[in-house]
Order: C-alpha cells, then structure tokens, then sequence
C-alpha cells in the first residue's frame, strides 16, 4: 500500500477546509451605514469634471443605462454564461439607487466588490480592475455620480440558476482572482506615457475584461492576457497582435480609432466598441495616446511575429455563389461600398479590401455586420451601416459575403457559411 495516497488525500482535504473558511469569513462583510439623505452635489467643478472624464473612460453609462433608460438608472441585461445580470441603478437616488452610499461604502464596492449593506457584488461588474484606480479618480467619480439627477429605478431580479445565484460562492471565486490593490512597478522604467496608459487600460478602461478569453469560472485566462474573446455575439479582437495584422497597425492608426471610431486601414467601431470609441472621443487626446502607446508595447518583437507569406489567389466561390453575391452587392451594396462610391472617400472610411472584418479568420463580425448594421450616432464622424436582418434571407446573406470576401480581400472563403448565418441570426434572436 501507498503510504503517500494518505497524506496527499489529508492534504488535499486540509486545502479544501482552510478555503472554505477563508472563503466564509471573505462571503460576511459588514453594511456601511447608509447616508441620511443624498449627498450635496459637489461645488468642485473641477473635481465633478474630472469625475466626467473617469466615467467615459470606464464606459459607466453605457453598462449602467438600460435601452431606452434614463441616464445611469441600471436595468441593462449582461448576458454571462451562468445567466443574465442586470446592471444597478448608479445615480443618487437614495432608496434605488447610491444616493445613501458614503465615499467610503463606494470606494469599497470598486475596489472590493462589496456593496454598501454588505452583499458581493457579481464581477460582470469590473472590480477587479477598478481595485487599481486611484484615490484621487474614485473621489472625482464619485462626486461626478452624486451630481446627476437621481432616479427612482429599482434593481431588477437577476437570471441566475442555483448555485451561481448564492452571493457567497462570489468569496471563493474572489479568493482566487481579485488582485487587490494598484499595479505593481514595471520590471523596467518606462516613459510617463507609457505608465499612463497602463493605468487607464489595466484600471478604470477594464480593456482585459473584454478582450481576454475567460476561463469556466467566468475570470479572464491570466495565461492569455489580451488574446481576445466573445462579447455580444461579437468576437473582441486580440490586442496583443496588431503589428500581426494584414496590415500592420500603427500608433496613429490605433489612435485615431480610439479616438473617432474610424481606422482608414482597419475597420470602423461596431458591436460593444461602437459606444466604447463615442466616449473615449470625449476624453483628452493625451489618455488616449497613451492608452494607444500602452497597446502598441503588448505586440511581439518583430523577430517573433509570424513570417509574411507570399499570398496565392484563393479558389473562387461556386460560380452561382458568385454570381448571385454580385447581384445583391450591385443591388444593396455598392452606393456605400461600390469603386466609386463617394462614402468610400468621405471621412477616410476603410476600403473592403483591408477592413479587419473582411480579413478576419472567422466570419461572426461580417455577419453581424450584415445583419445588425452600425447605428446612426449623428456625430460629423457616424459610420452608419443600415441592418438588413429583415431585408436578406440568411443565403443571400451568405452569398454577398461570399463575393466581397474574394473579390474584395481575396481570402479562402468561409465555411459552412449559410449554416453561420442562420446560427447567428438565432442568437441574437434570443
């Protein structure tokens, strides 16, 4: 017999014991008393400013307002794969909303992910990495929410199966992934700008929490850090292989996408980036050139990127494929996309033939190009895409994107098109 099986087993056992109690005495965590009333607004306006500025780089209104919502007032649908959560109501209200939090019960919830009376808050809510913000930007964020209007709006019932809907497993699961506190030094000095955009990227800008796959318990892969992943229906990118593109991307470049929503070379902001480009356009330019400096320093060294391969004229699509593409390119198509289309010169739209849609490996984000379009923003730089969801069948769909990705990219056609299309169009049915 195995004298060792033993020990290893009252090991494993005496592992498990001692983080079910760490993870007990982590679950109970002490109400802060809430505020009389809601706090005056703060007579700082540089300071509320500020608090503005934090806002749109987090994306706060965007996750925390509800379609056709007020301002801020939660009721947003996160769709997990454990269920659906509902975004809260962050304005001050005092009975719905944040209005009887005290900073410090605030301060807490972002970087703890505790709230005021003392439950755990779910991480579709990014504390993880608002635990690495500073005192200063949670002070100027908090001014900032306690001055918009409050809303009577209360929270909705999340859509959790048991045992995920048991706050307490939030102990265990923090216990394994919540990395309190600011970022550590970097290994090796690096410019104001670069430091910068770490701060925005890896705090308050959450960019991991979208653009990192997520392991089964619903926490970023660390091993993968910015290797991309699937929000919405949508892939979400890598950022860590933009020189590996086509067409490599450049600082400006990427800078000019953040910023305005458009990449000349590259693509237009869609999806869950479409809201996330309207607010980083109201932020100083200094952040987002930092955030783009920050970026463009996660790219492998140009000795290990992939070789440049010559690249051979893919096999044409079925002729009737073909065909019946150009047909409803000529017919839907090209007034915005055609040669000489006037929208393929004004506000330095991206040509097809470079777009990182058309290119990708994957077809998920030219279909839902095709089916969902790009809203109009009535800003001078709008994208706008109409939807022809409820316009082409899911072949024709299939057929025009087979056209433009060989006449256009000239790339391998994709698989079993038509059966994505069909897949996708359920999806986001549901």
């Amino acid at each position: 017999m195995n004298s060792k099986r033993p020990k290893a087993a009252w090991a494993l056992g005496a592992v498990i014991v001692v983080g079910l109690v760490a993870a007990a005495g982590y679950a109970w965590q002490p109400a802060i008393a809430p505020l009389a009333r809601a706090p005056i607004p703060e007579a700082n306006l540089t300071l509320v400013m500020h608090g503005a500025q934090v806002a749109e780089l987090g994306d706060c209104m965007q996750c925390h307002t509800a379609r056709n919502g007020k301002p801020y007032a939660g009721g947003l649908p996160l769709a997990t794969p454990f269920g659906t959560i509902y975004s809260t109501n962050i304005t001050p209200d005092v009975k719905t909303g944040i209005g009887g939090w005290s900073r410090e019960a605030f301060a807490r919830a972002m970087r703890k992910g505790v709230s005021r009376d003392g439950h755990l808050l779910y991480p579709a809510f990014p504390y993880p990495h608002f635990t690495r913000m500073s005192d200063e930007d949670i002070d100027a964020l908090y001014a900032y929410l306690m001055a918009r209007t409050p809303v009577d709006a209360p929270a909705r019932v999340n859509e959790l199966s048991f045992p995920l809907n048991f706050r307490p497993l939030v102990a265990g699961w923090n216990l394994l992934f919540l990395d309190q506190g600011p970022l550590p030094q970097p290994a090796q000095p690096q410019s104001d700008a670069w430091l910068r955009g770490r701060y925005l990227v890896e705090g308050a800008g959450h960019c991991a929490a979208c653009h990192t796959p997520m392991n089964a318990l619903g926490a970023e892969k660390s091993s993968q850090p910015y290797a991309g992943g699937l929000v919405d229906g949508w892939d979400v990118p890598p950022l860590d292989a933009l020189t590996s593109a086509r067409k490599p991307w450049t600082e400006e470049q990427l800078v000019s996408y953040l910023r305005t929503g458009i990449a000349s070379e590259h693509s237009a902001s869609a999806g869950p980036m479409l809201p996330v480009t309207h607010h980083l356009s109201r932020v100083p330019e200094s952040d987002i050139r930092a955030i783009a400096s920050y970026l463009m320093s996660l790219q492998p060294p140009v000795a290990a990127r992939p070789a440049a391969q010559a690249e051979r004229a893919p096999a044409p699509p079925d002729a009737q494929v073909l065909a019946a593409g150009a047909a409803i390119f000529n017919a839907s198509c090209a007034g915005c996309h055609g040669a000489a289309a006037p929208m393929r010169t004004l506000g330095q739209r991206p040509a097809l033939e470079w777009g990182s849609t058309l290119n990708s490996d994957r077809s998920r984000n030219a279909i839902q190009m095709v089916l969902r379009g790009n809203p109009w923003n009535g800003s001078s730089a709008a994208h706008y895409m109409p939807p022809f969801a409820d316009v082409l069948t899911d072949r024709q769909i299939a057929d025009v994107l087979s056209y433009v990705r060989f006449t256009y990219a000239q790339r391998p056609a994709w698989s079993d098109l038509p059966a994505s299309v069909a897949a996708i169009r359920k999806e986001n049915s549901q």
